[in-house]
């Protein structure tokens, strides 16, 4: 080690800085309070969006309507396990021994009555419910994150990779949706989840992408963009840290859109028989079409209305809950007194 003389000022590079001690700065606590930030920015967002979305009767209902849907998709295990026997209020293998006749009309122990099979339908009824959450919420899930994706990929870089991402986009909105769906599910055995995965598949490469890259090219030249470039900020991080942050609002309201879609599709290929699923609505009016009931009028109206009402019912809710989140996401769109 080399000494230095006592009256000798340290050199640089010595222990110590030429200008004295320079105090170390906690990065931890930084990105802490930098979160912190965040969080209250986002917590006040979604309080002004509430209050906006509030004003909203038409909404505020619709919502009111899918918190009952999801009440039924979580009372059917609950009932299973507390009141109801399996032998008899299973949705797919239970049957009514107390009634002789079926399908048989609403009775106390069968409030909306059984099916032609003797079956209970305010089971099958509940439990389908539970299925249409997680194929609408699934499908919605994979469309938004792809769409989100390509939008942000397609505006941000442009040219060659913009003008391919869109050409898929088109080829797609071209495609007939139900049709491609029911080809497709009589060439393979279609689950609800590889369903809700080629939903979202075909609607995140579709129309929610070419949407979301419009809203994408108005984010891509703002200033914050430019700095976070400047900053040296790679194409990863512009793309996921700072574009497709401020696409989440809309694609939240899309989400509301692919969810009455899914739900839909679902209940016309059921309806046809192309599903392997347990039970679901749409498979409730196929068992009332196939034993003949379907265009019997009123007589066996509790085979047809309880599910047709609950398919339209929770279409309806979400595209509506869209509607009013559309008013949120839209300042244009409000409604001023005065």
């Amino acid at each position: 080690m080399i000494e230095r003389p006592p009256n000798q000022p340290p050199t640089a590079g010595e222990g110590s800085s030429l200008f004295g001690d320079v105090p170390e700065i906690d990065l931890s606590r930084g990105r802490v309070d930098l979160a912190l930030v965040r969080l209250r920015l986002a917590w006040r967002t979604l309080r002004d969006g509430w209050s906006i979305f509030v004003e909203s009767r038409i909404g505020l209902l619709s919502l009111a309507i899918i918190g009952v849907f999801a009440l039924m998709a979580f009372s059917h295990p609950l009932l299973m396990a507390t009141v109801w026997t399996p032998d008899v209020y299973d949705p797919v293998t239970g049957y009514a021994f107390d009634q002789f006749d079926h399908p048989a009309s609403p009775t106390w122990r069968h409030p909306l009555g059984t099916d032609s099979l003797g079956r209970d339908i305010l089971s099958q009824l509940l439990f389908s419910a539970r299925s249409e959450f997680i194929l609408g919420i699934t499908a919605a899930l994979v469309t938004v994150g792809i769409a989100t994706t390509v939008g942000a990929v397609a505006a941000y870089y442009g040219g060659l990779v913009d003008s391919l991402l869109m050409r898929l986009a088109d080829l797609i909105i071209a495609l007939p949706g139900i049709s491609l769906l029911i080809v497709l599910s009589a060439l393979f055995s279609l689950n609800l989840f590889y369903l809700a995965l080629i939903i979202g598949v075909l609607g995140g490469f579709g129309g929610t992408a070419i949407i979301l890259k419009s809203q994408a090219l108005s984010i891509r030249v703002k200033p914050y963009i430019e700095a976070a470039r400047a900053a040296g900020g790679g194409h990863f991080h512009v793309i996921f840290v700072h574009i497709i942050p401020n696409l989440l609002p809309l694609s939240l309201l899309y989400m509301m859109f692919t969810v009455t879609g899914a739900i839909f599709a679902e209940a016309v290929l059921s309806f046809l028989g192309l599903l392997d699923i347990r039970m679901s609505w749409g498979i409730m009016i196929h068992t009332a079409n196939v034993g003949g009931y379907l265009l019997g009028g009123t007589e066996y109206w509790w085979l047809i209305v309880p599910a047709g009402a609950s398919i339209t019912l929770l279409c309806s809710a979400f595209y509506l809950v869209g509607r009013a989140l559309d008013e949120v996401v839209n300042p244009r769109l409000r409604r001023h007194d005065g």
